[in-house]
């Protein structure tokens, strides 16, 4: 990892997780129609590289809740 790589990570990590877990909290609230409308949340967020911080955060999320 680049040091410029690794300071986006750094500067974003905080946005990334806040996004994340506000994504995973409408899962209830959206149900079935969660999947969806996060894939089409997560494909909006730029750049590719915060999105993709953002989706790893979900997974995180979604591993921690189902165990």
């Amino acid at each position: 990892m680049t040091r410029n790589r690794a300071d986006f990570h750094q500067q974003n990590q905080a946005g990334a997780q806040a996004e994340a877990l506000r994504l995973f909290e409408l899962k209830a609230v959206l149900q079935g129609a969660w999947l969806n409308w996060v894939a089409s949340q997560i494909y909006a967020l730029r750049p590719a590289e915060y999105a993709s911080m953002v989706r790893r955060e979900l997974a995180r999320l979604q591993e921690t809740s189902e165990n």
